[in-house]
């Protein structure tokens, strides 16, 4: 049976694998990996030409996972996205033939620039790991992840993602610009060319279905399960805070922890890995009054602020 050091092997190789040609970005792949392992989704939130794709392709390159990257545009219709039934003459039936969401990693690019029907299309995928058309309900691969891009600065053209879709992904990252130091690395390795051919699948991410097992056994002790608890049950009291944190929130933020303590290499959660995960998981499901968004307070304040005042418990 794998064990929690299993996991933190796996993730050391990732991400040693990896940043041959993601430079700068240890522990957003640390984080993609901890989604992965507890069956999260993740949406990647940064402007263009910040690596989102590549990191994505890379991602499903080192775990050997077939990988599908769907450009989302207003005229995309949710057929393009769970695939369709076509008349065959030759058989004189319908077959099915699927859409690129029945790939194991689907890069959902610029997701937010769908019309709002075409969105609802990864809903059921994404929570259900199944779609259903005319009918008939096909599963999805295993492992199943969806890596979603939006561009946090242009408003132009684009369809806001509904709440209850944003609450559906585990994890929102931001990339940020890299280091100075990264982005000369970035130049020297890409100078001639990409390099992500190079990339192959690692041996020790063959039985992601035992590195899954490993973070399950993580232990959550109820100490540290009430501290999750009365951080989500604060962003619901909180006066400028308009949407709290939903109890998905608070059950993600539970495997979340779970999954990077295992990369740690710890069988049992402390706070500190709760603190590690709170503002990836967190914040995007917290929505600030509008007074208080136009005095500048955001959501990762009102994250950073609970993590200030919340009691961490001391087993």
């Amino acid at each position: 049976m794998r064990q929690p050091q299993d996991v933190a092997r796996a993730a050391d190789a990732l991400v040693a694998h990896l940043g041959r040609d993601l430079f700068g970005l240890d522990r957003v792949i640390r984080l993609l990996l901890a989604a992965l392992l507890v069956d999260g989704h993740v949406l990647l939130e940064e402007v263009p030409g910040t690596g989102k794709t590549t990191l994505a392709k890379a991602l499903a390159l080192a775990l050997g996972l077939d990988f599908a990257r769907l450009q989302f545009t207003p005229d995309l219709l949710p057929s393009d996205v769970t695939g369709l039934y076509w008349f065959d003459q030759r058989a004189g039936a319908f077959q099915f033939r699927p859409g690129p969401i029945f790939a194991q990693v689907v890069l959902a690019d610029e997701v937010n620039r769908a019309t709002p029907r075409t969105q609802s299309a990864l809903l059921e995928a994404m929570a259900e790991r199944q779609v259903t058309i005319e009918g008939q309900t096909h599963i999805l691969p295993e492992p199943f992840l969806v890596l979603a891009t939006q561009n946090p600065v242009e408003m132009e053209g684009t369809f806001p993602l509904p709440e209850a879709q944003v609450d559906r992904f585990l994890m929102r990252l931001r990339l940020g610009y890299p280091a100075a130091e990264a982005e000369h690395a970035i130049l020297r390795r890409h100078a001639s060319g990409p390099a992500q051919e190079a990339l192959a699948a690692l041996a020790e991410l063959r039985d992601l279905a035992g590195l899954k097992a490993a973070v399950r056994s993580v232990h959550v002790s109820d100490a540290v399960r009430g501290y999750i608890v009365e951080l989500v049950r604060a962003s619901r009291r909180d006066d400028q805070v308009e949407l709290g944190v939903s109890p998905r929130g608070a059950l993600h933020l539970h495997r979340a922890a779970q999954a990077l303590a295992a990369i740690e290499g710890r069988d049992f959660v402390s706070p500190d890995a709760v603190k590690a995960a709170a503002m990836p998981v967190l914040a995007h499901r917290i929505r600030v009054e509008a007074g208080a968004s136009l005095r500048g307070r955001s959501a990762e304040q009102v994250v950073e602020r609970l993590l200030e005042v919340v009691p961490v418990p001391v087993e």
